[in-house]
């Protein structure tokens, strides 16, 4: 499939006019062609318009009809074959055998939501019968169920070219809702973007589609996302990037006309305590397996776990050993961009030069380009309250080890962290009383609450949490992988004393669509 540098408004191909941009070789620190055209105000009009006409006929098309879609997203990012991966290889820097791990979980992800799509239990159809004798009031009929937002707006991510980009749980979560979906290419995987997007356009297509079901825009700088939040037809935006771009959006979100939600992922440290028992026990071998989650995909993972908390013992030391050495073994490898391999780089000799922060290892160099060296830092927790900036998370792979002198400097540390998308209890039988202690304070900060495991790995399921208290994301209640994603996109809407004829499919008496529904408070399939 050849790459041409356009734009995807509908069913065309669009140039866009506002000057040029070309993804970019991290590896070989050089630009790729094809050169892409960026848009403008105008072309972000023409396909939030375009969006705002497929809305209605996409959301009353049947359920089998949107999961067929679903299907056929995921059917033609296969059929794109090796292409896709090379091209997200050369963007990104990441491997290959990554990049390919990456599109079966985006593949996964399409096909979870059709499936959910067809089961409809999403629809939280809701039936209380009208109690016309009822007294000293009569109750009328009432009838709910969930309804899709309209259009949203996707950010594509950084670190993941396929899995929280064009094709991503972002997008497949919206169009499983039956909201239309204008994605904002992100620039750093141009060339990959396009690739899906024009699976996604095909898709369209041959489901027979309305075409502004999706559409795919690129812009240079911040002007066309910028318009894109603002534009009074997008109804939600999902997003996956920094704290700093999260909530600027989230700010031109909140002062439009209409204000819309912002489901930004942003920031996270994603605590990690070793509990004593774990510590005496298996402090050698959880030390090589920290060190390996942090520095998997050279640290860039929103769930890399950044801050370490341990108890001061007479094992401590051999633990901060034990993992000084197993990092320091790990080479500099190529971050995904040089603005981000810069910015880590500033951030790490910032934290050298924090008091009372001490470096205790750094990795192997390397020849690599936009090489990112792995560092790891101990601290008191005493200067870790003291010095708010410890708290902010570093994008690479890097870690803070927080020793504390008691359980009560422990829990102290604990209800002082920011919200966090994850957080650790490495822990054995004899920790269990203290991890009671930590528990209730971990569930008000975090979305997924782990145990002798280690938070990197995200798994695409129907209980998964990608989410958290701010600043890990923007609204608590939601999570961006998983099947629960999909309760973003939908609000619920009430239906009293509607004539039959008029009721939606998912609230007719007969349950034409053999629903799981609640009716008069029991849940069934009637």
């Amino acid at each position: 499939m050849q790459i041409t540098g356009d734009m995807l408004i509908g069913a065309s191909a669009v140039r866009g006019a506002e000057g040029t941009l070309r993804a970019f070789d991290p590896a070989r620190n050089a630009e790729i062609e094809p050169v892409f055209g960026a848009g403008s105000a105008a072309d972000v009009d023409r396909a939030c318009k375009l969006a705002a006409l497929a809305f209605d006929p996409y959301r009353s098309a049947p359920l089998e009809t949107r999961a067929r879609f679903l299907e056929a997203i995921a059917d033609n990012i296969v059929a794109i074959g090796d292409e896709l991966i090379e091209r997200a290889h050369i963007e990104s820097a990441l491997p290959k055998a990554r990049i390919e791990g990456e599109r079966g979980r985006t593949v996964g992800q399409l096909k979870l939501f059709a499936s959910l799509v067809r089961e409809g239990r999403w629809l939280t159809a809701t039936l209380d019968s009208a109690l016309p004798d009822r007294k000293p009031l009569a109750r009328p009929d009432l009838r709910l169920q969930k309804i899709p937002v309209g259009p949203v707006a996707v950010f594509g991510a950084s670190n993941f070219p396929l899995a929280f980009s064009v094709a991503g749980g972002d997008t497949a979560s919206a169009l499983a809702a039956g909201c239309p979906v204008v994605v904002k290419a992100h620039p750093a995987h141009l060339g990959t973007s396009e690739l899906v997007g024009r699976a996604i356009q095909k898709a369209v297509a041959d489901t027979g589609l309305p075409e502004g079901v999706f559409s795919l825009l690129v812009g240079a700088g911040n002007a066309v996302g910028e318009a894109l939040v603002a534009h009074p037809v997008i109804k939600s935006v999902g997003f996956t990037g920094s704290r700093r771009g999260g909530l600027a959006l989230v700010d031109i979100a909140s002062k439009r006309r209409e204000p819309i939600p912002v489901f930004a992922e942003m920031s996270s440290i994603n605590p990690f305590f070793l509990l004593p028992g774990a510590l005496a026990k298996r402090g050698e071998a959880i030390a090589s397996a920290l060190v390996d989650s942090v520095t998997l995909g050279v640290g860039q993972f929103c769930t890399n776990p950044g801050l370490v908390i341990v108890l001061d013992s007479p094992h401590t030391q051999a633990f901060i050993d034990a993992t000084a050495q197993a990092l320091a073994k790990k080479e500099a490898q190529t971050m995904l961009s040089p603005g981000i391999a810069s910015a880590y780089k500033a951030a790490v000799e910032q934290r050298a030069e924090t008091d009372g922060v001490r470096s205790v290892a750094q990795g192997t160099p390397s020849r690599a380009s936009c090489p990112a060296l792995p560092a790891l830092f101990t601290t008191s927790a005493a200067q870790f309250l003291a010095a708010a900036e410890l708290e902010d998370e570093i994008f690479g792979p890097t870690s803070l080890i927080v020793t504390c002198g008691d359980i009560d400097e422990m829990i102290k540390v604990t209800g002082y962290i920011e919200g966090q998308l994850t957080a650790t209890l490495q822990l054995e039988p004899d920790d269990y009383d203290l991890a009671r202690k930590l528990l209730p304070t971990l569930e008000r900060k975090a979305g997924r609450i782990l145990a002798n495991g280690f938070p990197t790995g995200v798994e695409v399921s129907y209980a998964m949490v990608h989410g958290g208290p701010f600043p890990a994301t923007s609204d608590s209640r939601a999570t961006s992988v998983g099947a629960t994603a999909i309760e973003r996109f939908l609000r619920p809407v009430c239906y009293q004393d509607l004539p039959a004829a008029l009721l939606p499919e998912a609230l007719h008496d007969d349950n034409p669509l053999k629903l799981w529904r609640l009716r008069d408070g029991k849940l069934g399939q009637s």
